[in-house]
This record gives C-alpha cells, structure tokens and sequence, in this order.
C-alpha cells in the first residue's frame, strides 16, 4: 500500500475512534446536568409514580450504559431519536424526529460559516502574505495591533459593538438576523450580515497572524536565502517559493478556523437570535430536551474532527516529509 494512503486510512480511523471517545464524553456530561425532564414537564406538584412513570414512557429509567449502546446503535443507523419537547403529561404527545428540527438549524449555521468564510479566508490570506512581504514596516504593525485586538476582544462584545454602531447609532444593518426557509438569498445575507461580520472579525484575525507566521518562518529557510541570492524579487520568493511550501500549516489554521465557525457559532447565534443549530442547542439545553442536546453536540464534534482530518490529509499530502519524521 502508497505510504500516503496508508497514513490517510490510519488518521481516519484515529478520527473514528476520537468521535467514539467525544460520544462518550457528551452521554457523560448530559448525565450530569442538573435537573430532570420529568419534573420539569409534570412541574413540583407531580407524585413520584407519575413522575416515574413518565420517565419510563421516555426511556429515562434503563441504566446509563444501556441507553448509551442504544443511542450509539441508532446513530449508527442515522436514527438520532425523538425529540422530548411537544410531550406533556396529559398524554398528548407532539414531539418530533430530532434531524426534522436540526436539519433546517444546521442549514442555517452552514450558511452563516459559509458566508463568513467566504469573506474572513481571502482577506486573511491577503493580509498573512502582505504582512510577511512588509515585515516590521508600519503597514505590518497596525495589522498585527488590529489583529491583537480583535483576538483579545470576546465574541459577544465584538456583536453588541457591531450592534451598536450599525444598528442603534447608524441603522444600517437589523440587530436580530430574523430569517425563515422562505426569506431570499438576498435579503438573508442583508439580514445576517452583522453575524457573519462578528465571525470574520474573530478568525481573521487567527488566520492572518498564522499565514503570516508560516511564511516567516520559510523565509529563514536556506533554499529562499538561495532564491535572495539570485537576485529573485522579494513578491516573486514568497509566492512561488515559500508560499507553496507554507499550504499545510495555512491549510490547517483555515480548517480549525472553519471548524470554528461551525462549531462556535453558539455565542454569535444566542446574541442575534439566529435561528441555528447553536440557538437549538441553547434552547435544549433549558429544556432538558435530551436527544436535541446529544444530536446537536455530537454533530458539533463530528464537524470540528472532520475539518481538522480534512486538514491532516492536506497537510500529508503537501509536505510527503510528514510521512517520515525524523
């Protein structure tokens, strides 16, 4: 077997068994929340036999492991449950497939990641590589001042600074991206503009200062100190030269990024009131609403370690050096 292909099947499955330890880690954690969503429907006044009744037409009395083996079994088939909300105690039950209401939220969150990534890697390239080109010049220091800012400032406070200037004091933009699966493309990228603006803010600026430090680092290299000395133009010896050899660790940093804008997109999403797979997961969470919570962070986890593998293969692929260290 190709020494590549043989490394991509063995980082696949480190990445199927780290999604088996992270499912693991979230049935654990969701145990531990306070609370039962028992009483919280039947209220305070529930007897203990109807509250225990109750628990057992949900499947809240087997023991952990068991309702573990069964959720990771019917995840395994696709099936990611039955929502509790829309249950009560008189009997009626409402409730809905978990994908129904993940999938029109998560559509909603890949758009908002998409939107922002279309606009933060670009300009994050652009300013990694104009950066590295004008090193030390003041061009470069008010980047890095401007990117240390913005790393050091919370994403919540980035939004209601947004909010404030392009909302409240120049309403240019809504304060709350209200959309729906009938708004049009356009009056939906106006209407979740600041949220997409909150994100680009926030990974640009990781992006920028870890493109910038990738080609820096090349240009200490003794093949770019050869190029120099062949009188090759200092533009020519970053875009030809370094640059190629800098794609896995950029290629890296925009995939972890990527996997941000997925997978932290919850504070962004509760602060505009964005109908995403964060919200969701918020909303859940209040309601003890168990197969929601268990879905929406297992596909948070399952994204971050897909994006992350996507950038290991690119990274093997681009640098064969990888595949013997030394």
């Amino acid at each position: 077997m190709h020494p590549v292909l043989a490394t991509v099947l063995q980082r696949l499955g480190l990445g199927l068994l780290t999604l088996f330890v992270v499912s693991i880690i979230i049935f654990s954690s969701i145990e531990l929340l306070p609370g039962d969503f028992g009483e919280a429907v039947l209220g305070q006044a529930a007897t203990e036999d109807t509250v225990a009744a109750f628990r057992k037409e949900l499947g809240l009395d087997q023991p952990a492991w068991k309702r573990y083996i069964d959720w990771v079994a019917a995840v395994a088939q696709g099936d990611l449950g039955t929502s509790f909300s829309g249950r009560s105690s008189s009997g009626v039950d409402r409730s809905r497939e978990v994908i129904e209401l993940i999938a029109p939220r998560l559509e909603n969150t890949l758009f908002l990641a998409a939107y922002a990534a279309l606009i933060s890697v670009p300009l994050a390239l652009f300013l990694g590589i104009t950066a590295a080109l004008y090193r030390n010049s003041i061009y470069d220091r008010a980047v890095n001042a401007a990117t240390l800012t913005t790393i050091s400032t919370p994403e919540f406070f980035v939004a209601y600074i947004l909010i404030l200037l392009l909302a409240s004091l120049n309403p240019i933009f809504p304060s709350l991206a209200n959309i729906t699966m009938d708004t049009p493309f356009l009056e939906r990228v106006y209407r979740t503009a600041l949220p997409a603006l909150t994100l680009t803010l926030v990974i640009v600026a990781h992006m920028m200062r870890m493109t910038r430090a990738a080609i820096i680092n090349l240009l200490a290299s003794p093949y770019i100190e050869m190029a120099r000395l062949k009188g090759v133009s200092r533009s020519k010896v970053i875009l030809k030269h370094a640059l190629p050899n800098a794609w896995a660790p950029i290629a890296t940093v925009i995939a972890f990024n990527l996997a941000y804008l997925v997978v932290g997109v919850v504070v962004v999403e509760v602060v505009f009131v964005y109908p995403g797979i964060g919200q969701l997961m918020v909303d859940a969470v209040t309601t003890r609403d168990i197969p929601v919570v268990q879905a929406c962070a297992l596909i948070f986890a399952a994204t971050y370690i897909i994006l992350n593998l996507i950038a290991d293969i690119i990274g093997i692929i681009t640098n064969p050096r990888l595949l013997h260290p030394r």
